[in-house]
C-alpha cells in the first residue's frame, strides 16, 4: 500500500484576507506543517514588479519557488493572468518526480485568465504516473461549465481509464454543480463529499460558508480529510486549506 498526501490552497497571492497585509512568509510555514506529499495552489504570483519595490520582505524569486524550497523538491508553474507588472497562475509543488507538465488556457473571456495546470508525478510505490490536475475556475456559472467540459476532454485523450488522477483546487462550485460534470465521465470521487455526505464549507477561511475548493480523486481509497481554517489561516489567505490523506492498493 502507499499513502499520499495532498493539499489544495487559494493562497491569494501571498496577502492576507482584503490585502491587509503580506502573509507568504507564515502560508510557507504553515503550509509545511500539513505534511503534504503534493500541492495543489492558486493565485500563485509568478511575478510582481510593484510589490517588489513596495515591500522589503517580498520574496526574491517565483512564490511557489520561495514555498517549495527545501521541502519540495519538484515543482510547476503556469501563468494565467499576465500584465505589465507581472504574472499569477497556478501552481503543483511535489516531493515526487515530475514527469511532465503543461498548462492549458481555458479562459472563457477576456475578462477572467483561467488555466489548468497538468502534471504526470511519479510517486514512488505506485507504477503509473498520477496526473495532478490544478485548477481555478471562472466565477459565471457558464464559463465553469465550459472549462470542466474542458478538463474531462483534456483528461480523456491524456489519463487513460484506471491511471490514476487528482484534481484539485478552486471551483467558484458554490452551488456543486461540478460533481454532474466530473465525477460521471471522469470516474471520480470527491473526498469530503465520501466522507462527509457534501464538500467542504472553504470560503471566507474566518469561519467558513461557501463550498469553493473541491479534491477529486480516481484510483485511491480516502482515509482522511480535513478543512483548515480560522486562527492562524485566517490570517494567511481568504481561503481555507483543504488537505486529504489517501491511500492506493497495488501499483
Amino acid at each position: 500500500m502507499t499513502t499520499l498526501r495532498i493539499c489544495t490552497y487559494n493562497i491569494h497571492k501571498g496577502f492576507s484576507q482584503f490585502n491587509r497585509r503580506l502573509a507568504i512568509h507564515d502560508l510557507r510555514d504553515r503550509l509545511r506543517l500539513l505534511g503534504a506529499d503534493v500541492v495543489f495552489l492558486q493565485e500563485v504570483q509568478g511575478l510582481h514588479l510593484r510589490h517588489a519595490q513596495r515591500h522589503a520582505d517580498w520574496p526574491g524569486q517565483p512564490q511557489h519557488e520561495f514555498l517549495a524550497r527545501d521541502v519540495w523538491q519538484q515543482t510547476a508553474y503556469g501563468g494565467n493572468a499576465i500584465y505589465d507588472h507581472g504574472h499569477h497562475g497556478n501552481a503543483i509543488l511535489s516531493r515526487h518526480a515530475i514527469l511532465s507538465q503543461a498548462n492549458q488556457d481555458v479562459s472563457d473571456h477576456r475578462f477572467e485568465s483561467r488555466g489548468l495546470l497538468h502534471c504526470e508525478v511519479q510517486v514512488a510505490g505506485i507504477e503509473r504516473p498520477v496526473h495532478c490536475v490544478c485548477v481555478h475556475l471562472g466565477l459565471t456559472a457558464g464559463s465553469r461549465r465550459r472549462q470542466m467540459a474542458a478538463i474531462v476532454a483534456r483528461l480523456d485523450q491524456l489519463a487513460p481509464d484506471g491511471a490514476p488522477l487528482i484534481i484539485a483546487g478552486d471551483f467558484n462550485d458554490w452551488r456543486n454543480h461540478a460533481d454532474d460534470q466530473l465525477i460521471g465521465p471522469l470516474g471520480l470521487s470527491e473526498v469530503f463529499t465520501t466522507l462527509r455526505g457534501r464538500p467542504a464549507r472553504s470560503f471566507p477561511s474566518t469561519l467558513p460558508v461557501l463550498r469553493l475548493d473541491r479534491i477529486y480523486v480516481r484510483g485511491f481509497d480516502i482515509r482522511r480529510t480535513e478543512v483548515h481554517h480560522g486562527q492562524p489561516w485566517s490570517a494567511i489567505s481568504d481561503h481555507a486549506a483543504l488537505s486529504a490523506h489517501l491511500a492506493r492498493h497495488g501499483r
